[in-house]
């Protein structure tokens, strides 16, 4: 056992490129709580996960950011809703694992940034 375990994941870094920009998609259109900003970050809350967008400090900084996958109850009203709402999509809502009686269904997008993100959901028949 280790003497000082992780506990969970408190913040996940997304790399911008246009700060305003960028703040108005997490809260316009994905529809997250900002918690607050500066003139280069933005804070938004993500149920207890929180997202900072930030202007790189420099060049080795500048690139897209992992895949975050967001977890929703109905995949595809929140695709179409989104759709509807200009955000850009790669692709449409698939099954990726069926395991026992269990779906796992994705659909990516891109944010103004060009950072690449899904949004998730499991359905159980």
């Amino acid at each position: 056992m280790h003497p000082n375990p992780i506990q969970n994941v408190a913040q996940i870094g997304i790399p911008v490129r246009n700060i305003e920009r960028a703040t108005d998609f997490y809260k316009e259109k994905l529809g997250l709580t900002l918690l607050f900003n500066t003139d280069t970050m933005a804070f938004f809350d993500c149920e207890g996960v929180r997202l900072m967008l930030s202007l790189p400090e420099n060049e080795r900084f500048a690139h897209p950011s992992s895949v975050i996958y967001f977890k929703v109850e109905d995949l595809t009203a929140k695709y179409e809703e989104l759709l509807s709402n200009d955000v850009n999509f790669v692709g449409e809502p698939h099954v990726v694992a069926k395991i026992s009686h269990t779906e796992t269904w994705m659909v990516f997008f891109k944010d103004t940034e060009d950072n690449t993100h899904a949004f998730m959901s499991e359905v159980t028949f």
